[in-house]
């Protein structure tokens, strides 16, 4: 493999995410070749509009699975239960492998199962693969061959919570508390009445409130942490935008803190920019009004990170329950999928994690 010139596959080209995976690609200064899968017929530029001119066009997976001698990595945006089929054949021929799905996020077949109904089918791959969150897993990610790329609630909330619960300063006899609203495109693109734009303008939408997926996943994440069993109470819903997340989780403090020694100790964990993690920013605008006064500028907001692989967070303390609140946002497209599954490709590949995924929100 080449670094300056790689060859990369997309198994599962048509949806959101596929799609995402195509545009940031198309602007990566060390991709010479997409290739892109689609099942329906129908070309390139008719399903992604806003690639008119990309040049891409769509392939058959057995086209792809053909020439995957002549491929450096394949990413699988496809629904939870396709890849665990089909992507061991593309590893074993010495693919670097990006799962996007839940495939591969549970190490434990039966912790899968219980999560996601069906049994697995490949519970010898599971070995192989690295769960992916760059920020917290580099020197994993860039020894492995296969990634499995976090969910995008689960990146935004172990970002959200890991510096507090590595620091000691949490209760973790309590359970977490995370309260997450999700961009319509977390629905998927299949179309879904409740989740269609009539339905979904000027309203909200909760879902999976009996657990959602992502809880376990997290819980799992959060709990290889700590060494503790971690408890997560997420409670998710669609919000009348389109992308992004905003998060907020409520995490009990085992002592007094104040904001001022939260985002002090998010700072040190996540740092600034150049100076620290490239990607997670924090926001630390010292508060100017007093107590009860509306200052929206001490939190972030998803127009802000929105068409970004950029998590940014806020920090505040209710002191009289002695509860954090960290404030989470991500574009649940980049950042919760895309982004970071680019990211987990240039580490892979040995080069800045940061190439192709420099750009700011729009």
């Amino acid at each position: 493999m080449s670094a300056d010139r790689l060859t990369v596959g997309i198994v599962g080209g048509t949806g959101h995410t596929g799609r995402e995976l195509c545009r940031l690609l198309a602007n990566h200064p060390r991709v010479a070749a997409i290739l892109p899968t689609s099942r329906s017929g129908e070309p390139f530029e008719r399903v992604h509009p806003n690639l008119l001119g990309s040049g891409l066009r769509f392939v058959t997976v057995g086209e792809l699975s053909a020439r995957a001698g002549e491929l450096d990595v394949v990413f699988f945006s496809t629904p939870t239960g396709e890849a665990m089929r089909a992507a061991g054949a593309f590893h074993e021929r010495g693919v670097k492998v990006v799962d996007l799905s839940a495939d591969f996020r549970f190490p434990d077949p039966h912790l899968y199962e219980r999560v996601h109904g069906p049994r697995h089918e490949n519970p010898d791959l599971l070995a192989a693969a690295t769960y992916g969150i760059p920020e917290l897993h580099r020197e994993q990610i860039a020894a492995s061959s296969m990634i499995a790329n976090p969910g995008c609630y689960a990146i935004t909330a172990v970002l959200a919570a890991a510096p507090l619960l590595d620091s000691g300063w949490a209760d973790l006899t309590r359970p977490l508390s995370i309260h997450a609203v999700n961009g319509t495109t977390g629905a998927g693109a299949t179309p879904n009445p409740p989740t269609m734009h009539a339905a979904m303008a000027e309203s909200m939408l909760a879902y999976n409130l009996d657990g959602h997926r992502h809880g376990p996943e997290i819980e799992l994440a959060l709990t290889e942490r700590t060494g503790l069993p971690i408890t997560v109470d997420l409670n998710t819903t669609h919000g009348p935008f389109a992308r992004g997340i905003h998060l907020q989780a409520n995490i009990a403090l085992a002592a007094p803190r104040t904001r001022a020694e939260l985002t002090g100790l998010y700072r040190q964990r996540y740092g600034r920019g150049h100076d620290g993690e490239y990607f997670v920013l924090v926001n630390d605008e010292p508060r100017r009004k007093s107590r009860n006064a509306k200052e929206y500028e001490l939190y972030p907001s998803i127009g802000a990170v929105r068409g970004s692989n950029f998590c940014h967070l806020g920090l505040d303390v209710d002191a009289a329950r002695g509860i954090a609140k960290v404030v989470a946002v991500t574009d649940n497209l980049v950042k919760g999928a895309a982004g970071t599954a680019i990211q987990n490709m240039n580490l892979m590949i040995g080069i800045d994690e940061t190439t192709g995924l420099r750009h700011y929100g729009i």
